[in-house]
């Protein structure tokens, strides 16, 4: 539980694309204090493409321009010293300049301003990303929904992660997160076109494993040392 959220937010029309990778390779990418998490004998990365909505800090109304535009994640599974698992962010895409300015100041995540959508149509959504800045780095993935998926162990170790980890001031920090749990769908990618996890220094040539969500609300804590 959040008991002091430091911003609200809803999590729309989310995608979670995941691909295994050796949990040695994961490991080069983190910081010291923080193991990559295994599941199944792999470590494990996530392209989340959603739509953000709702943004806003405690008694400020959301605002329908700024508080409402897509977002992509590529993050993997970790815990820290004290096992207290989560994750930990490769690169954040966002189409709004004031949030990744605020994600960057704010919890020292490595958001990237893009050029963004999220296109919904009955039981198919149109992701689009184009980074700015950047030419050639873009994540783009047309998913159809399917149906409902009970609850197992890989998809709570995949989405049911209440805390993030990151770096400030050469400093391991974290910050809880609070929402319900996801009800997720099977999803069918029909067309993904992405190099986001090329970016962040990943190669992943298999077909991902592939879920959706309409979405949650969530309350988001601020960071403290770890």
């Amino acid at each position: 539980m959040v008991t002091l959220p430091v911003m609200y937010q809803s999590w729309s029309h989310i995608t979670f694309l995941h691909w295994r990778f050796p949990a040695d390779l994961i490991q080069s990418l983190l910081p010291p204090g923080l193991t990559a998490e295994r599941h199944d004998g792999s470590a494990w990365v996530g392209l989340t493409p959603f739509l953000m909505e709702d943004v806003r800090p405690p008694v400020v109304p959301a605002l329908p321009w700024l508080s409402r535009f897509p977002e992509t994640n590529v993050r993997t599974y970790v815990h820290d010293e004290q096992g207290r698992g989560g994750l930990w962010f490769l690169s954040l895409d966002a189409a709004r300049l004031p949030a990744v300015a605020a994600g960057r100041a704010g919890y020292r995540l490595p958001y990237h301003w893009s050029a963004m959508s999220v296109r919904v149509d009955a039981d198919r959504v149109a992701y689009r990303c184009r980074r700015h800045g950047r030419a050639g780095i873009s994540g783009d993935a047309d998913v159809e929904i399917g149906e409902p998926v009970a609850p197992e162990a890989l998809t709570d170790f995949l989405t049911e992660r209440y805390r993030l980890f990151t770096v400030v001031a050469g400093r391991l920090a974290t910050a809880e997160v609070e929402h319900p749990r996801w009800s997720l769908r099977r999803a069918r990618v029909t067309a993904l076109d992405q190099n986001l996890l090329q970016a962040a220094g990943l190669s992943a040539d298999a077909a991902p494993i592939a879920h959706t969500s309409a979405g949650v609300r969530v309350r988001v804590g601020r960071w403290r040392w770890c």
